[in-house]
Protein backbone atom coordinates (compact mmCIF):
# COMPACT_ATOMS: atom_id res chain seq x y z
CA UNK A 1 0.00 0.00 0.00
CA UNK A 2 1.29 3.48 -0.65
CA UNK A 3 2.85 5.56 1.77
CA UNK A 4 -0.42 8.07 2.55
CA UNK A 5 0.04 10.25 5.85
CA UNK A 6 -1.02 7.90 9.11
CA UNK A 7 -3.54 9.38 11.55
CA UNK A 8 -2.57 8.21 15.02
CA UNK A 9 -4.41 6.47 17.55
CA UNK A 10 -4.92 9.04 19.79
CA UNK A 11 -5.79 11.75 17.08
CA UNK A 12 -8.98 9.14 15.71
CA UNK A 13 -10.62 8.87 19.26
CA UNK A 14 -11.19 12.18 19.31
CA UNK A 15 -14.50 13.25 19.21
CA UNK A 16 -13.83 16.13 16.63
CA UNK A 17 -12.66 13.77 14.30
CA UNK A 18 -15.42 11.66 14.55
CA UNK A 19 -17.91 14.10 14.24
CA UNK A 20 -17.95 15.06 10.67
CA UNK A 21 -19.85 11.23 9.96
CA UNK A 22 -22.37 12.56 12.03
CA UNK A 23 -23.84 14.86 9.40
CA UNK A 24 -26.39 12.10 8.38
CA UNK A 25 -28.33 13.00 11.12
CA UNK A 26 -29.02 16.16 9.76
CA UNK A 27 -31.35 14.74 7.23
CA UNK A 28 -33.46 13.80 9.76
CA UNK A 29 -35.13 17.43 10.69
CA UNK A 30 -35.23 18.20 6.94
CA UNK A 31 -37.69 15.26 6.20
CA UNK A 32 -39.73 16.57 9.28
CA UNK A 33 -39.73 20.25 7.91
CA UNK A 34 -40.91 18.85 4.37
CA UNK A 35 -44.20 16.65 6.24
CA UNK A 36 -44.95 19.63 7.95
CA UNK A 37 -44.23 22.49 5.94
CA UNK A 38 -45.22 20.91 2.61
CA UNK A 39 -44.52 23.16 -0.67
CA UNK A 40 -40.57 23.60 -1.99
CA UNK A 41 -39.62 22.20 1.39
CA UNK A 42 -40.05 18.72 0.52
CA UNK A 43 -37.08 18.49 -1.91
CA UNK A 44 -34.48 19.48 1.24
CA UNK A 45 -33.47 16.03 1.56
CA UNK A 46 -33.01 15.07 -2.14
CA UNK A 47 -31.27 18.05 -2.11
CA UNK A 48 -28.72 17.64 0.47
CA UNK A 49 -27.81 14.10 -0.43
CA UNK A 50 -26.53 14.95 -3.90
CA UNK A 51 -26.01 18.35 -4.36
CA UNK A 52 -25.07 20.12 -0.60
CA UNK A 53 -22.15 16.57 -0.29
CA UNK A 54 -21.22 17.27 -4.09
CA UNK A 55 -20.48 20.96 -3.16
CA UNK A 56 -18.90 20.01 0.15
CA UNK A 57 -16.59 17.45 -1.82
CA UNK A 58 -15.48 20.66 -4.49
CA UNK A 59 -15.24 23.07 -1.22
CA UNK A 60 -12.75 20.52 1.19
CA UNK A 61 -11.65 18.12 -1.73
CA UNK A 62 -10.04 15.13 -1.32
CA UNK A 63 -8.15 13.09 1.66
CA UNK A 64 -5.80 10.88 1.85
CA UNK A 65 -4.51 10.24 5.39
CA UNK A 66 -4.61 6.68 6.56
CA UNK A 67 -6.26 5.37 9.94
CA UNK A 68 -3.55 3.72 12.03
CA UNK A 69 -4.35 0.27 11.44
CA UNK A 70 -4.21 -0.44 15.72
CA UNK A 71 -6.57 1.59 16.52
CA UNK A 72 -9.22 -0.13 18.99
CA UNK A 73 -12.81 -0.54 18.76
CA UNK A 74 -13.01 1.61 22.18
CA UNK A 75 -10.77 4.50 20.27
CA UNK A 76 -13.73 4.22 17.83
CA UNK A 77 -16.81 4.17 19.49
CA UNK A 78 -17.74 7.82 18.30
CA UNK A 79 -18.04 6.25 14.67
CA UNK A 80 -19.70 3.26 15.33
CA UNK A 81 -22.24 4.49 17.20
CA UNK A 82 -23.96 6.59 14.64
CA UNK A 83 -24.16 2.78 12.99
CA UNK A 84 -26.52 2.04 16.20
CA UNK A 85 -28.34 4.81 16.41
CA UNK A 86 -29.81 5.05 13.44
CA UNK A 87 -31.93 2.15 13.43
CA UNK A 88 -34.43 3.41 15.36
CA UNK A 89 -33.94 7.18 14.60
CA UNK A 90 -34.71 5.94 11.15
CA UNK A 91 -37.50 4.09 11.88
CA UNK A 92 -39.23 6.85 14.39
CA UNK A 93 -38.76 9.31 11.54
CA UNK A 94 -39.83 6.99 8.72
CA UNK A 95 -43.10 5.42 10.19
CA UNK A 96 -43.83 8.97 11.95
CA UNK A 97 -43.75 10.85 8.89
CA UNK A 98 -46.03 8.31 6.78
CA UNK A 99 -48.74 8.64 9.69
CA UNK A 100 -48.13 11.95 10.07
CA UNK A 101 -48.70 12.63 6.85
CA UNK A 102 -51.66 9.84 6.37
CA UNK A 103 -53.35 11.57 9.14
CA UNK A 104 -53.30 15.28 8.53
CA UNK A 105 -54.16 14.84 4.51
CA UNK A 106 -52.58 18.50 4.73
CA UNK A 107 -50.09 17.33 1.49
CA UNK A 108 -50.61 16.84 -2.28
CA UNK A 109 -49.76 13.84 -4.08
CA UNK A 110 -47.09 15.31 -5.70
CA UNK A 111 -45.48 16.76 -2.51
CA UNK A 112 -45.94 13.53 -0.80
CA UNK A 113 -44.45 11.71 -3.64
CA UNK A 114 -41.20 14.04 -3.64
CA UNK A 115 -41.20 13.72 -0.20
CA UNK A 116 -41.12 9.55 0.19
CA UNK A 117 -38.78 10.30 -2.87
CA UNK A 118 -35.91 12.01 -0.61
CA UNK A 119 -37.11 9.23 2.40
CA UNK A 120 -36.08 6.60 0.21
CA UNK A 121 -32.61 8.49 -0.92
CA UNK A 122 -32.01 8.83 2.68
CA UNK A 123 -33.14 5.40 3.69
CA UNK A 124 -31.12 4.10 0.69
CA UNK A 125 -28.16 6.79 1.06
CA UNK A 126 -27.64 6.49 4.89
CA UNK A 127 -29.65 3.48 5.76
CA UNK A 128 -28.58 0.68 3.76
CA UNK A 129 -24.88 1.66 3.63
CA UNK A 130 -24.91 1.43 7.62
CA UNK A 131 -26.57 -1.49 7.62
CA UNK A 132 -23.97 -2.87 4.91
CA UNK A 133 -21.45 -1.85 7.78
CA UNK A 134 -23.46 -3.51 10.24
CA UNK A 135 -23.99 -6.81 8.66
CA UNK A 136 -20.17 -7.40 8.20
CA UNK A 137 -19.62 -7.17 11.75
CA UNK A 138 -19.12 -10.15 14.58
CA UNK A 139 -21.35 -9.18 17.43
CA UNK A 140 -25.47 -10.40 16.73
CA UNK A 141 -26.82 -6.81 18.03
CA UNK A 142 -24.96 -5.33 15.14
CA UNK A 143 -25.97 -7.46 12.20
CA UNK A 144 -29.70 -7.57 14.24
CA UNK A 145 -29.86 -3.92 13.74
CA UNK A 146 -28.73 -4.28 9.89
CA UNK A 147 -30.99 -7.15 9.46
CA UNK A 148 -33.48 -4.12 10.24
CA UNK A 149 -32.52 -1.44 8.08
CA UNK A 150 -32.67 -3.65 5.30
CA UNK A 151 -36.69 -4.74 6.25
CA UNK A 152 -37.22 -1.20 6.00
CA UNK A 153 -36.46 -1.06 2.61
CA UNK A 154 -38.06 -4.60 1.84
CA UNK A 155 -34.64 -5.90 0.55
CA UNK A 156 -33.26 -7.86 3.55
CA UNK A 157 -31.67 -10.83 1.32
CA UNK A 158 -28.69 -7.88 0.40
CA UNK A 159 -27.21 -9.02 3.31
CA UNK A 160 -26.80 -13.02 1.87
CA UNK A 161 -26.43 -11.81 -1.60
CA UNK A 162 -23.57 -9.12 -0.22
CA UNK A 163 -21.87 -11.71 2.17
CA UNK A 164 -21.94 -14.92 0.30
CA UNK A 165 -21.72 -14.35 -3.21
CA UNK A 166 -20.97 -10.87 -3.96
CA UNK A 167 -17.81 -11.20 -2.09
CA UNK A 168 -16.42 -14.03 -3.32
CA UNK A 169 -17.29 -13.88 -6.85
CA UNK A 170 -17.03 -9.92 -7.32
CA UNK A 171 -15.51 -9.01 -10.79
CA UNK A 172 -16.82 -12.67 -12.45
CA UNK A 173 -19.77 -13.75 -14.31
CA UNK A 174 -21.61 -15.25 -10.86
CA UNK A 175 -21.46 -11.43 -9.17
CA UNK A 176 -24.83 -10.08 -10.66
CA UNK A 177 -23.69 -6.49 -9.36
CA UNK A 178 -20.80 -6.89 -11.08
CA UNK A 179 -21.97 -4.03 -13.96
CA UNK A 180 -20.35 -5.04 -17.58
CA UNK A 181 -18.74 -3.07 -19.93
CA UNK A 182 -20.85 -0.83 -21.97
CA UNK A 183 -24.03 -1.59 -19.74
CA UNK A 184 -27.05 0.96 -19.53
CA UNK A 185 -27.90 1.13 -15.85
CA UNK A 186 -31.81 1.43 -17.12
CA UNK A 187 -30.65 -2.71 -18.17
CA UNK A 188 -28.68 -3.49 -15.37
CA UNK A 189 -31.35 -2.07 -12.37
CA UNK A 190 -34.17 -4.61 -13.76
CA UNK A 191 -31.37 -7.30 -14.70
CA UNK A 192 -29.96 -7.58 -10.85
CA UNK A 193 -33.49 -6.82 -9.34
CA UNK A 194 -34.77 -10.06 -10.07
CA UNK A 195 -31.43 -12.23 -9.83
CA UNK A 196 -30.08 -11.24 -6.56
CA UNK A 197 -32.98 -12.54 -4.69
CA UNK A 198 -32.26 -15.89 -5.95
CA UNK A 199 -28.97 -16.22 -6.30
CA UNK A 200 -28.91 -14.72 -2.10
CA UNK A 201 -31.55 -17.84 -1.49
CA UNK A 202 -29.58 -20.46 -3.04
CA UNK A 203 -26.42 -19.33 -1.77
CA UNK A 204 -28.23 -19.76 2.08
CA UNK A 205 -29.34 -22.83 0.51
CA UNK A 206 -25.96 -24.34 -0.22
CA UNK A 207 -24.28 -23.21 3.00
CA UNK A 208 -27.26 -25.44 5.15
CA UNK A 209 -26.48 -28.01 2.60
CA UNK A 210 -22.77 -27.75 3.77
CA UNK A 211 -24.26 -28.25 6.98
CA UNK A 212 -26.48 -31.10 6.51
CA UNK A 213 -29.27 -29.30 6.87
CA UNK A 214 -32.90 -28.56 4.29
CA UNK A 215 -33.12 -25.17 3.30
CA UNK A 216 -36.28 -24.73 5.55
CA UNK A 217 -34.23 -25.39 8.29
CA UNK A 218 -35.18 -22.45 11.32
CA UNK A 219 -31.54 -21.42 10.50
CA UNK A 220 -32.17 -20.20 6.95
CA UNK A 221 -31.94 -16.58 7.58
CA UNK A 222 -34.91 -16.17 5.16
CA UNK A 223 -37.32 -16.99 7.70
CA UNK A 224 -36.02 -13.89 9.32
CA UNK A 225 -36.16 -12.06 6.57
CA UNK A 226 -39.82 -12.76 5.94
CA UNK A 227 -40.52 -11.87 9.78
CA UNK A 228 -38.84 -8.44 9.54
CA UNK A 229 -40.43 -7.39 6.46
CA UNK A 230 -43.72 -8.66 7.09
CA UNK A 231 -44.07 -6.73 10.41
CA UNK A 232 -42.83 -3.48 8.63
CA UNK A 233 -45.57 -4.06 6.21
CA UNK A 234 -48.12 -4.37 8.83
CA UNK A 235 -46.96 -1.39 10.59
CA UNK A 236 -47.31 1.23 7.45
CA UNK A 237 -50.81 -0.23 7.08
CA UNK A 238 -51.82 0.10 10.94
CA UNK A 239 -50.25 3.59 10.88
CA UNK A 240 -51.56 4.75 7.30
CA UNK A 241 -53.79 2.79 5.96
CA UNK A 242 -53.36 1.12 2.06
CA UNK A 243 -52.17 4.60 1.17
CA UNK A 244 -49.40 4.33 4.12
CA UNK A 245 -48.24 1.24 2.41
CA UNK A 246 -48.27 2.66 -0.74
CA UNK A 247 -45.87 5.17 0.01
CA UNK A 248 -43.89 2.46 2.07
CA UNK A 249 -43.32 0.33 -0.85
CA UNK A 250 -42.38 3.65 -2.81
CA UNK A 251 -39.87 4.95 -0.18
CA UNK A 252 -38.32 1.24 -0.66
CA UNK A 253 -38.22 1.31 -4.10
CA UNK A 254 -36.25 4.69 -4.21
CA UNK A 255 -33.82 3.01 -1.50
CA UNK A 256 -33.36 0.03 -3.97
CA UNK A 257 -32.66 1.96 -6.82
CA UNK A 258 -30.03 3.88 -4.90
CA UNK A 259 -28.58 1.21 -3.52
CA UNK A 260 -27.95 -0.52 -6.85
CA UNK A 261 -27.10 2.83 -8.79
CA UNK A 262 -23.81 2.50 -6.13
CA UNK A 263 -23.11 -1.13 -6.66
CA UNK A 264 -23.13 0.08 -10.50
CA UNK A 265 -20.42 3.06 -10.00
CA UNK A 266 -18.65 0.67 -7.23
CA UNK A 267 -17.31 -2.10 -10.08
CA UNK A 268 -18.02 -0.63 -13.42
CA UNK A 269 -16.14 -2.87 -16.38
CA UNK A 270 -13.48 -4.18 -13.58
CA UNK A 271 -13.20 -7.61 -13.94
CA UNK A 272 -10.85 -10.58 -12.83
CA UNK A 273 -8.84 -11.97 -15.12
CA UNK A 274 -9.81 -15.77 -15.83
CA UNK A 275 -7.37 -18.37 -15.41
CA UNK A 276 -8.99 -21.23 -16.63
CA UNK A 277 -10.79 -23.56 -15.87
CA UNK A 278 -13.49 -21.70 -14.46
CA UNK A 279 -10.32 -20.42 -11.75
CA UNK A 280 -10.06 -16.45 -11.96
CA UNK A 281 -7.06 -14.35 -9.59
CA UNK A 282 -7.75 -12.92 -6.06
CA UNK A 283 -9.63 -9.80 -5.58
CA UNK A 284 -7.21 -7.36 -5.54
CA UNK A 285 -7.47 -3.36 -4.86
CA UNK A 286 -8.25 -2.78 -8.75
CA UNK A 287 -11.13 -4.39 -8.70
CA UNK A 288 -13.38 -1.48 -7.22
CA UNK A 289 -13.41 2.08 -8.51
CA UNK A 290 -12.40 4.40 -5.17
CA UNK A 291 -13.01 7.83 -4.37
CA UNK A 292 -10.71 10.14 -1.64
CA UNK A 293 -13.34 13.09 -2.21
CA UNK A 294 -13.55 14.05 1.70
CA UNK A 295 -17.61 15.19 2.12
CA UNK A 296 -19.21 12.39 0.01
CA UNK A 297 -16.79 9.81 2.61
CA UNK A 298 -18.79 11.63 5.50
CA UNK A 299 -21.77 11.10 3.98
CA UNK A 300 -21.03 7.66 3.06
CA UNK A 301 -18.82 6.38 6.16
CA UNK A 302 -15.77 5.42 3.91
CA UNK A 303 -18.06 3.17 1.25
CA UNK A 304 -15.58 4.75 -1.68
CA UNK A 305 -12.65 3.38 -0.15
CA UNK A 306 -13.99 0.29 -1.45
CA UNK A 307 -11.11 -1.51 -2.12
CA UNK A 308 -9.56 -1.73 0.79
CA UNK A 309 -13.24 -2.88 2.11
CA UNK A 310 -12.31 -5.85 -0.53
CA UNK A 311 -9.65 -6.61 0.90
CA UNK A 312 -10.47 -6.60 4.14
CA UNK A 313 -14.50 -6.85 4.27
CA UNK A 314 -14.79 -6.69 8.42
CA UNK A 315 -12.56 -4.01 8.98
CA UNK A 316 -14.56 -1.07 10.44
CA UNK A 317 -15.40 2.05 8.37
CA UNK A 318 -12.94 4.85 10.59
CA UNK A 319 -10.06 2.08 9.26
CA UNK A 320 -10.53 1.56 6.03
CA UNK A 321 -7.06 2.55 4.38
CA UNK A 322 -7.24 4.75 0.47
CA UNK A 323 -5.03 3.26 -2.35
CA UNK A 324 -3.54 5.84 -5.00
CA UNK A 325 -3.65 5.25 -8.84
CA UNK A 326 -1.03 3.03 -9.33
CA UNK A 327 -3.02 0.16 -7.04
CA UNK A 328 -6.52 1.16 -7.61
CA UNK A 329 -8.33 3.08 -10.54
CA UNK A 330 -9.87 6.46 -9.01
CA UNK A 331 -13.48 7.88 -9.60
CA UNK A 332 -13.29 11.31 -11.07
CA UNK A 333 -15.80 13.00 -8.49
CA UNK A 334 -17.35 11.44 -5.52
CA UNK A 335 -20.81 8.87 -5.46
CA UNK A 336 -23.23 11.44 -5.37
CA UNK A 337 -22.13 13.49 -9.09
CA UNK A 338 -21.38 9.64 -10.24
CA UNK A 339 -24.21 8.07 -9.27
CA UNK A 340 -26.41 10.86 -10.67
CA UNK A 341 -24.02 10.31 -13.78
CA UNK A 342 -24.97 6.84 -14.11
CA UNK A 343 -28.77 7.74 -14.82
CA UNK A 344 -27.46 9.74 -18.17
CA UNK A 345 -25.91 6.67 -20.16
CA UNK A 346 -24.41 8.73 -22.72
CA UNK A 347 -22.40 10.73 -20.12
CA UNK A 348 -21.71 7.82 -17.85
CA UNK A 349 -19.93 6.43 -21.16
CA UNK A 350 -17.97 8.94 -22.25
CA UNK A 351 -17.23 9.43 -19.17
CA UNK A 352 -15.94 6.13 -17.46
CA UNK A 353 -15.50 4.02 -20.78
CA UNK A 354 -12.06 5.44 -21.58
CA UNK A 355 -11.34 5.20 -17.94
CA UNK A 356 -12.05 1.66 -17.83
CA UNK A 357 -10.15 1.09 -21.30
CA UNK A 358 -6.81 2.76 -19.81
CA UNK A 359 -7.69 0.44 -16.89
CA UNK A 360 -7.42 -3.23 -19.25
CA UNK A 361 -4.01 -1.80 -20.85
CA UNK A 362 -2.75 -0.60 -17.58
CA UNK A 363 -3.18 -4.14 -15.80
CA UNK A 364 -3.82 -6.53 -18.09
CA UNK A 365 -1.83 -5.87 -21.50
CA UNK A 366 -1.75 -9.55 -22.41
CA UNK A 367 -5.59 -9.92 -22.73
CA UNK A 368 -6.20 -9.33 -26.51
CA UNK A 369 -9.94 -10.11 -26.67
CA UNK A 370 -12.07 -8.69 -24.48
CA UNK A 371 -15.32 -9.71 -25.77
CA UNK A 372 -16.30 -12.26 -22.89
CA UNK A 373 -15.50 -10.16 -20.18
CA UNK A 374 -17.57 -7.47 -21.34
CA UNK A 375 -20.50 -10.12 -22.25
CA UNK A 376 -19.62 -12.23 -19.06
CA UNK A 377 -19.58 -15.20 -20.95
CA UNK A 378 -16.46 -16.78 -19.26
CA UNK A 379 -16.73 -19.50 -17.43
CA UNK A 380 -18.34 -19.52 -13.88
CA UNK A 381 -15.66 -19.47 -11.39
CA UNK A 382 -15.61 -23.16 -9.57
Amino acid sequence: MSSFPIVPRDQMAKISRAAPFWMSVGLLPLVWIGAVFGGWAVVLVPVATWYLFSIIDAIVGTYEANADLETTDDEMQWYTLITLVWAPLQFVTLFGVIWYVQATGHLGWLEKLVLFFGTGAMCGTIGIVYAHELAHQKPKLERWLGDILLAMVLYSHFRSEHLLVHHRYVGTPRDAVTARYNENFHLFFPRVFWTQPVSAFKAEKAMLARKGLEWHHPSNPFWRYAVLQLTMILIAILIGGWGGLGWFVFNAYIAIVQLEVVNYVEHYGLTRKHLGDGKYEHVLPRHSWNSSHKGSNWLLINLQRHSDHHYKPNRRFPLLQTYDEDEAPQLPYGYPIMTMMAMIPPLWRRTMNPRVRAWRKKYYPEIEDWTPYKTASNPMPR
